[in-house]
């Protein structure tokens, strides 16, 4: 398929393309300027950086927005049945509302946290994705650790509009963005693989490795790079991962509940 990495697979394998659940809510970097940004994308949000420029987190919310607004608030996503608007005031209400986001965490809260998100999603949608272009204000806790906490949020929510729509094509990220999301990846999967049934791989084409999930038993072997490997492990479905393995260890980490 055009535009997904080759491998050869060592068993039968599943679809190149893991389609199968959605979300709760080798090549090398070019040396030219990268830009994310839809070619119809608003004016007013397109800036065209240089991977060296700004940090990940910082690049992928600019371009998200972008994607935002050439896609239009009420567009879908890959995150249920949330719409381009409703995706925004989640991450205006997770930067600016310290009194709701811990509904995120907190079911208690979680009614809260709705409410809160609902009323942002029906402000103007222009104020919306200025709201999420300036980032977190300048007393929030979350904008000292920008880099931190949100480069994995912005590139995989940049992807859940992306992949929203049909006819998406995965991004060829500069090398060091990728090793970015695989150092993170490192961090995070052992904790979201923590109950999966089976024992899981992941490889990138590089060769890096990463075992997690159950402790014995079959294998399940993902190859993609560490970008498809990030929206795979949070629960995105539309990805382009080579999964290989027994047919019935595939089976089962197909049932398995990766959203987050």
């Amino acid at each position: 398929m055009p535009g997904s990495p080759r491998y050869a697979p060592d068993r039968p394998v599943s679809s190149a393309i893991s389609r199968g659940q959605g979300s709760s809510c080798g090549e090398t970097a070019r040396a030219e300027p990268v830009s994310y940004l839809p070619c119809d994308a608003d004016d007013r949000y397109v800036q065209r950086v240089t991977p060296g420029q700004r940090t990940l987190a910082q690049r992928e919310r600019q371009a998200l927005v972008a994607t935002m607004a050439a896609a239009g608030p009420d567009a879908p996503t890959l995150c249920g049945t949330w719409l381009v608007r409703d995706l925004a005031a989640h991450l205006v209400v997770r930067e600016r509302r310290p009194d709701a986001a811990p509904g995120v965490m907190v079911p208690a809260l979680a009614g809260y946290l709705e409410a809160v998100r609902t009323a942002y999603a029906r402000r103007p949608f222009q104020q919306l994705l200025e709201l999420v272009r300036t980032g977190p204000p300048w007393w929030s806790p979350l904008r000292p650790v920008d880099a931190l906490v949100n480069s994995v949020e912005y590139f995989v929510h940049h992807e859940d509009v992306r992949r929203g729509a049909p006819g998406w094509e995965p991004r060829v990220l500069p090398v060091a963005d990728e090793r970015q999301l695989w150092n993170m990846l490192r961090r995070t999967a052992s904790f979201g693989y923590r109950k999966a049934p089976v024992r899981v791989a992941l490889v990138t084409p590089d060769g890096s490795e990463l075992r997690v999930g159950a402790k014995s038993g079959a294998t399940v072997t993902l190859r993609a790079p560490a970008s498809e490997l990030t929206l795979y492990s949070m629960g995105r479905g539309e990805v382009r991962v080579e999964i290989t393995g027994e047919p019935a260890a595939v089976e089962a980490l197909a049932r398995f509940d990766r959203s987050v």
